[in-house]
């Protein structure tokens, strides 16, 4: 069986088409294709572009979250088979996220973890009302060079100030960044805490691209 043309596991993803993306995954790991190479030069191109078009004005949050739902579909598909090629590939960096204590929002943590993936980093989705030692706890399991919080609500919001003063006081081996999103953040909050901000996906991965560096 040939592999599907990775132009159109691109295009899966860039309709937002969740069952289109599953199969085309299905049929590459079947057809014993590499799927480190299914995802980076097809499914994580048509995610890229998803953003591109967002940040364009073309698409909107409903096609950028449908766009990352079929990315989602079509690594959960190849996961099984990831394990020794994520091995053998040198990623960028470790990053857990999560939506702080109190606030159940997950849709844009959701996006962001997705986009950081396709992206190249090694991302430990927490999910969401995550305490702040959970996130201490991870970033210690994991090394992690950054840990991302997410906060929808400013009654929330402070517990991203006390994950910057827990994980500094955490004594770990590396003292991760934090970067902070949602709606109630802003860049001077960031500041003030600590933190770095990013107000999208898209910038989040630009964020954390220079963190690494």
């Amino acid at each position: 069986m040939p592999l599907p043309d990775r132009a159109a596991l691109a295009q899966a993803v860039i309709a937002g088409d969740s069952g289109e993306a599953r199969r085309l995954a299905c049929e590459w790991a079947e057809s014993g294709g590499d799927p480190l190479l299914a995802i980076e030069e097809g499914f994580a191109q048509g995610i890229r572009r998803v953003g591109e078009l967002w940040e364009e004005g073309e698409y909107f949050l409903p096609e950028l979250i449908q766009g990352a739902e079929a990315m989602k579909a079509a690594l959960q598909t190849l996961e099984p088979r990831l394990g020794a090629a994520r091995a053998a590939q040198q990623s960028r960096g470790t990053v857990v996220i999560g939506t702080v204590q109190g606030d159940l929002h997950d849709i844009g943590k959701s996006l962001v973890g997705t986009m950081l993936a396709a992206h190249g980093f090694e991302v430990h989705d927490l999910g969401s009302d995550v305490p702040v030692a959970a996130f201490v706890a991870e970033a210690r399991r994991t090394r992690a060079s950054i840990v991302a919080a997410s906060a929808l609500l400013t009654t929330t919001m402070v517990a991203q100030r006390d994950l910057v003063e827990a994980l500094a006081a955490a004594g770990l081996e590396r003292t991760p960044r934090v970067m902070v999103g949602g709606a109630p953040t802003t860049p001077a909050w960031a500041a003030e805490i600590g933190a770095h901000f990013a107000e999208n996906a898209m910038r989040a991965v630009a964020v954390a691209k220079g963190l690494i560096a």
